[in-house]
């Protein structure tokens, strides 16, 4: 697990490098892509899901690329498009469009079907976090509002 989660940091580093991200953030990037698959590879043994893996490790990135994006003064994004670059379903797409050329249907269905799930697993943990926060934002917000 190890080797996998330095792979991880070493890959999302390489891919921030390539997609210009700031130097200032490249570590904090690489670290929130590492975080990512450490999370994705702990739930998953947990869990033995890998739907709950990805949805869960891209609730807690999420939530770590808001913190980071705080602390660093950066947009979400830099950090966010680093954490979730791991768990997209990139191996799910190929095989779809495999056992579709193939010609078998029922294989290509059940991967397109693994592959949505997944996507939307990870599209529905970033709303989420993205609601809490601006929810604690509101709330927050809307107290200093009533002190002054």
């Amino acid at each position: 697990m190890i080797i996998q989660v330095f792979s991880a940091f070493w890959a999302i580093a390489l891919f921030s490098i390539l997609t210009d991200t700031p130097k200032k953030f490249l570590p904090y990037a690489a670290f929130s892509g590492a975080f990512a698959w450490w999370a994705y590879l702990v739930i998953n043994e947990l869990t033995h899901s890998t739907l709950q893996a990805a949805f869960f490790s891209i609730l807690a990135v999420a939530f770590l690329s808001h913190i980071l994006a705080r602390i660093k003064k950066a947009p979400v994004t830099v950090f966010l498009i680093a954490g979730i670059l791991p768990s997209v379903p990139g191996a799910g797409i190929y095989r779809t469009v495999y056992y579709l050329i193939q010609g078998d249907q029922a294989l290509s269905m059940y991967y397109l079907v693994v592959t949505l799930h997944t996507a939307g697993a990870i599209a529905l943990a970033i709303f989420i976090t993205d609601s809490v926060v601006n929810l604690v934002h509101l709330y927050h917000e809307g107290s200093h509002a009533r002190r002054n």
